[in-house]
């Protein structure tokens, strides 16, 4: 097993990994308080995708939970992997009630090539996994 990457990150690469990857955090993290808080646009936002009202507040506590993985440099990976999943659950639901491709449906899509991005910039272990060739 690898315990130390082969491949090393530039300090700017690492800074504009942290960046891109806490801003992602932190929209992701409004996202899931507002699944906690439950305001109107929220309540009406879920019901239009086809869900319960009831499935709300757990669906913030998954994302709550994947961002705060995803923030931790442990368990990175692991919360981008989730994080993933959860985006393409996005995906699925905009694509089900017809929404439009580029704008809705694919929203969720292009969030998660950021999450990744931040990611394979700030973390080595990403790097080794998929690295990119010239």
């Amino acid at each position: 097993m690898l315990t130390e990457p082969f491949i090393s990150v530039s300090k700017n690469a690492a800074w504009s990994g942290r960046i891109l990857s806490g801003v992602l955090s932190f929209l992701l993290l409004i996202d899931a308080i507002g699944k906690f808080i439950r305001p109107a646009p929220v309540v009406e936002g879920t019901v239009k995708l086809g869900y319960p009202e009831s499935v709300i507040l757990p669906l913030g506590v998954v994302l709550f939970v994947c961002v705060v993985l995803y923030a931790i440099p442990r368990t990175a990976v692991l919360g981008a992997i989730l994080l993933t999943g959860y985006l393409g659950g996005a995906v699925a639901s905009h694509v089900r009630v017809g929404d439009p491709l580029a704008t809705h449906a694919l929203f969720p899509v292009y969030i998660g090539i950021l999450l990744w991005l931040g990611l394979y910039l700030r973390d080595p272990r990403v790097r080794v996994l998929a690295p990119i060739r010239s």
